[in-house]
């Protein structure tokens, strides 16, 4: 097999952007993620021979790029009023007006009034006369309601409040009643749900054969692999990856705008091609319907991979794995929303191939990174 045919086309792409884009040298980058500095140069003169001429520089405050900030401010605020707003989407106008009050600080009225629906005249005119006699009296026969459904401990529904209301000396109907309640979000205590039954686990679960032993003596003895999301405006971009128990060390992933068995086979093929294992190493999954399928459990046989897998709600099981996706989101995504999918993708190249695995020092491995740990091992002569 060439060298090309080793790796994917996206990890040579994300390659060749740390040393056109980022500055890194060509013996730097090979250096780091692992491969011959020369196939990296190669792919380096391929990419510049393949780039089209460059266009004029257009300037940052053109007429496009302000209408496009615009357009995205707009849909950013149009989403932030729906995401609040929804609860008010199907109830009358005046509880639209409310909400607008009570967000005309945050939001600007003209956004409001077209998401909503509404007409700004029509909500001029309810500030101006503020509050009917209705809405006043409803207001305090509310607070009689809520009175009443806190002295019966939350239980009551609005037939047993109505009765409540009218032996005080009300009178309102259980329509009205109901209404309120509905609109404040009091509810009636019921009974309990059906008694979940467990059925059985998913065809392709195996047995737990890891076990949390997660501190094996050699590299390519045990893979773990998990799937974890982040944000972009386009949509989710899951990454599947694939880790070595001993030096931590990622040594496959991918990553995918759907959660399909594809995603994870990429990352596992990845991790084939580059550690080469002997036959009988163990890869350690959770039971998700990726992992349970007929190509995974092929694919493992095929490459005489050991399969095991977590138990049933027992996130533990596989610590090793969340714990490297926890430290992704902290040190480098954060709260961060990524304007599209392709800038995530080679976000996280730059972090798992250009830090974690040739730099960033990890408490398991000794206190270096985890292509140092490794390099130590095969110096010992293990």
């Amino acid at each position: 097999m060439s060298n090309n045919r080793q790796y994917t086309a996206e990890f040579r792409s994300e390659a060749v952007k740390q040393v056109l884009e980022r500055g890194f040298t060509v013996v730097d980058v090979a250096a780091r993620i692992g491969i011959p500095k020369h196939t990296l140069y190669g792919w380096v003169q391929a990419a510049k021979k393949a780039a089209p001429a460059a266009s004029p520089a257009v300037a940052s405050d053109s007429a496009e790029v302000r209408r496009l900030k615009a357009e995205l401010k707009r849909v950013t605020e149009e989403r932030d009023i729906l995401k609040k707003g929804r609860r008010v989407l199907c109830q009358g106008v005046k509880a639209k007006y409310a909400f607008m009050r009570a967000h005309a600080r945050e939001f600007r009225l003209v956004a409001m009034c077209r998401v909503l629906g509404v007409q700004r005249s029509g909500y001029y005119a309810w500030v101006r006369h503020g509050t009917s006699v209705r809405e006043r009296e409803d207001q305090r026969l509310l607070g009689l309601i809520k009175h009443h459904w806190l002295a019966s401990g939350g239980v009551y529904g609005y037939r047993k409040i109505t009765l409540d209301l009218r032996e005080a000396g009300e009178t309102c109907s259980r329509h009205r009643v109901r209404r309120l309640m509905q609109a404040e979000g009091l509810r009636a205590q019921v009974g309990y749900g059906r008694k979940p039954r467990h059925r059985g686990g998913p065809v392709g679960v195996v047995a737990n054969v890891l076990n949390r032993e997660f501190a094996p003596k050699a590299p390519n003895r045990v893979w773990v692999t998990d799937i974890t999301y982040i944000r972009t405006y386009e949509g989710w971009l899951f990454l599947a990856a694939v880790m070595d128990l001993y030096s931590r060390q990622i040594v496959g992933w991918a990553t995918a705008p759907t959660m399909t068995s594809d995603l994870v086979l990429q990352a596992l093929v990845a991790a084939a091609w580059r550690r080469k294992p002997g036959p009988g190493v163990l890869v350690h999954s959770d039971q998700g319907c990726q992992f349970t399928s007929s190509d995974w459990q092929s694919f493992l046989k095929a490459h005489r991979m050991v399969p095991s897998m977590i138990r049933r709600g027992n996130c533990h099981d596989n610590a090793v794995a969340e714990s490297f996706f926890s430290v992704l989101k902290k040190e480098r995504i954060k709260r961060r929303i990524y304007p599209n999918r392709a800038t995530a993708a080679s976000d996280v190249f730059d972090y798992i191939e250009m830090f974690y695995n040739p730099i960033r020092r990890h408490g398991s491995a000794g206190g270096v990174s985890p292509v140092e740990f490794e390099w130590r091992y095969a110096q010992s002569g293990n």
